[in-house]
């Protein structure tokens, strides 16, 4: 029935271009943002929980620097370990040396040892990291702890996990002593037939003149202290390699977790490009056949009112 008061076919056309341009404008956000759930409002769940576990990669993105800061430490202090037990290995062997040498030679020989004393010094003073020297520290307790995870239960309770590394199993010079005053670092003090001598200021001057029937028993005892200090060196630098390979492990691990949120998250809210840009075209189609559907029934309302006035 066609009706001069009511063009049902105008509003139908009407109707149907305004969804289809709303459609359109849905469409076309997704595919400028790259978001189907862009707000609260388009999935309030699926916003929720992409919003949580965005938090979550964030915090895991601080755990990874702090990761990367502990390796940038205990890497330092491993090479300066290693370099420090080459060091000391060359110091027993000159001191087996002199004690095979006769006395004029032992001065000598002092000289080369004091050499690798300093070269000791300097490696173990130069291996600092960003402000902190792992092998040069002091006092019984204290520890380096490096944050290896973020952990959120399902209550929202947080906790976090670290690798620790007491100073104590890995000191090597104790800061707060000044030599010959006895320290806590594995090269601070060594007891034996020369009593009082520090592996870092040992005073060959005086094996010179050791002669007699102690002189192989206080070398003996030296090599027995050096020995000594190169065992605890070697527990020290396997410390710090395990160390090591944790950190480089759980850095991995937080890097793959990070991904793994990421698309997580993604399937969740991420729009589908090849989709929507499909849709995008069906749509614009659709809109431009509304746009001809209303302008037809508007024109068949203009045609009968052209009948009257005819």
């Amino acid at each position: 029935m066609s009706s001069i008061m009511t063009n049902a076919s105008a509003m139908t056309a009407l109707q149907s271009l305004s969804a289809t341009n709303k459609a359109l404008e849905q469409t076309q956000g997704r595919i400028s943002t790259g978001f189907r759930v862009a707000e609260a409002s388009d999935n309030a769940a699926y916003w929720s929980i992409a919003t949580t576990m965005r938090s979550d990669n964030k915090a895991n993105s601080v755990v990874q620097d702090a990761l990367g800061l502990g390796a940038g430490k205990v890497d330092t202090a491993y090479t300066a370990m290693n370099s420090a037990l080459d060091v000391v290995d060359k110091i027993k062997q000159k001191v087996l040396l002199a004690k095979a040498s006769g006395v004029e030679e032992r001065a000598k020989i002092q000289s080369e040892i004091d050499t690798y004393v300093a070269q000791l010094r300097d490696s173990i003073g130069g291996a600092s990291y960003a402000g902190s020297n792992l092998l040069q520290t002091t006092g019984a307790t204290g520890k380096v702890s490096i944050i290896s995870a973020y952990n959120r239960d399902s209550g929202g309770a947080v906790s976090t996990t670290t690798i620790d590394i007491a100073f104590t199993n890995i000191r090597l010079i104790d800061s707060g002593v000044t030599p010959p005053a006895a320290g806590t670092g594995i090269l601070d003090t060594t007891t034996g037939a020369v009593s009082g001598v520090s592996i870092l200021n040992i005073d060959l001057t005086d094996l010179s003149g050791v002669t007699g029937a102690d002189e192989t028993a206080k070398f003996d005892n030296l090599l027995t202290d050096i020995e000594s200090a190169l065992a605890k060196m070697t527990d020290a630098a396997a410390e710090l390699g395990a160390a090591k390979s944790r950190i480089d492990m759980q850095k991995d691990f937080v890097s793959k977790l990070m991904d793994s949120i990421d698309k997580g998250v993604g399937q969740l809210v991420d729009a589908d490009m090849n989709k929507e840009s499909t849709r995008l075209q069906a749509l614009q189609v659709q809109q431009q056949l509304g746009i001809q559907s209303l302008s037809i029934a508007n024109t068949n309302s203009q045609n009968i009112l052209a009948l009257f006035k005819g």
